[in-house]
Order: structure tokens, then C-alpha cells, then sequence
């Protein structure tokens, strides 16, 4: 029912584990199947999958100013209720902290949607037109093969070694690889750059903070 839209997991650790673990196929190719006693079907699914999670069952590990009443098993217990390749799959992890009173009582002073909307449809469109000319299977970064992506994601030799690095220190998949590209070069078509940097990896890097998390 989410194809094409967003389909939006509060509270995701709280899933059961079969539940989630079901996203990783459709995650992966786009179809969602199933199967019964007489019959099987199969639909399109690309939804945009927003999941957000505590980093502990009650709430407060890191918090700046609350202390974490969890023990140690059991945060690493309500963790590892998110495996390894369903975690492969989602091409950002970020922390969001706590939000600040004064920040609620102030103006907002953020874009708006509308300036959003502008920025992410011109990025659609220079995507577009470079499928056009590399004859790509697809218009989107997000619905490149891997090697469609590495054809339009060309690596200096500041990105590339900082990639390789990358995967050696954080002990990477082949998977995270890809999303860390896929993501980097979404970042070079924001700042309208034909090549992939190294900050655009950087940034990339950034954003898988839960393989940062298993490292520590």
C-alpha cells in the first residue's frame, strides 16, 4: 500500500522479528510476494522507508541530561532486535537528540516545504538527464544496479581511498559499500557536481551511524 509513498515504522525495535525481517526482500528488489495454499502474487513495493527507534527500551542511553535505567544486556538484547542485513538495507542511520525547549518556543526559522521540494525536484531532474545520456536502466540514484552506480559515482583519488578506509575500519558489506555510493553521489547532485568527493563520501560515511555503533 506504501508503493511509491513512505511507509513510516515508529518505535521499529518493537516489531516482531519476522515482521522486520520481511522488509529485507522487497527492500532489495522492489516486489513484495505472497504466497498461499493455491496461489501467488506478486506487487510492486518501492516505498521510502522511514524507521525511527530508541537506543534503549527506556529511551535515555546518551541522553545529555536523563540517566539510562537499561543494563548492558539488556540494550545490547533490544539492539539486536535489528540484524546486521536488515540494517544493510537502509541507506542513512542518524541520531536525532532531544529537542531543546528554547528551540520549541522560538520561530521556526528552518526551509520550507516548498524550498525543499524545489531543491529535491531539480535534483530528479539532473538524474534524468544524466540517464538519458549514460543510457542507464533507471532515472533515480535509488534504483541504480551497483554497477549502473559505480558508471555515474566516478571516485577521485581522495574519494576512493577514503571509501576503501571506510570499509576496512567499519568492516563495511558489499552492500553498505554500495548505499555509502549511492548516497554520495545524491550529495554531488545536490551541490550540482558531476564527480563524487571526498566530502560527499564523507558525508555518506556519516550517515551509517548504527556501523559505527556495532564497531564500539
Amino acid at each position: 500500500m506504501a508503493h511509491n509513498g513512505v511507509l513510516f515504522l515508529d518505535e521499529l525495535a518493537e516489531f516482531r522479528r519476522g515482521t522486520l525481517e520481511a522488509l529485507r526482500q522487497p527492500l532489495e528488489d522492489g516486489h513484495v510476494c505472497i504466497a498461499r495454499a493455491r496461489a501467488r502474487a506478486s506487487f510492486p513495493a518501492r516505498p521510502l522507508v522511514v524507521g525511527a527507534v530508541n537506543p534503549c527500551p527506556c529511551g535515555y542511553f546518551g541522553h545529555p541530561r536523563r540517566s539510562c535505567r537499561c543494563s548492558d544486556e539488556g540494550r545490547r538484547r533490544y539492539q539486536s532486535r535489528l540484524s546486521g542485513p536488515l540494517l544493510d538495507r537502509l541507506d542513512i542511520h542518524v541520531a536525532v537528540p532531544a529537542v531543546e525547549v528554547s528551540a520549541l518556543t522560538r520561530p521556526a526559522r528552518g526551509e520550507t516545504s516548498a524550498e525543499v521540494r524545489a531543491r529535491v525536484a531539480s535534483v530528479r531532474q539532473r538524474q534524468r538527464a544524466r540517464a538519458k545520456v549514460f543510457e542507464l536502466s533507471a532515472s533515480l540514484n535509488s534504483a541504480l544496479a551497483a554497477s549502473e552506480l559505480e558508471r555515474v559515482a566516478l571516485l577521485d583519488r581522495a574519494s576512493r581511498a577514503l571509501i576503501e578506509t571506510a570499509v576496512d575500519k567499519l568492516g563495511l558489506s558489499a552492500r553498505a559499500y554500495v548505499k555509502v555510493l549511492r548516497v554520495a553521489r545524491t550529495i554531488a547532485d545536490l551541490e550540482e557536481d558531476d564527480c563524487v568527493r571526498s566530502h560527499h563520501i564523507a558525508e555518506a560515511i556519516q550517515g551509517r551511524l548504527l556501523d559505527r555503533e556495532v564497531v564500539r
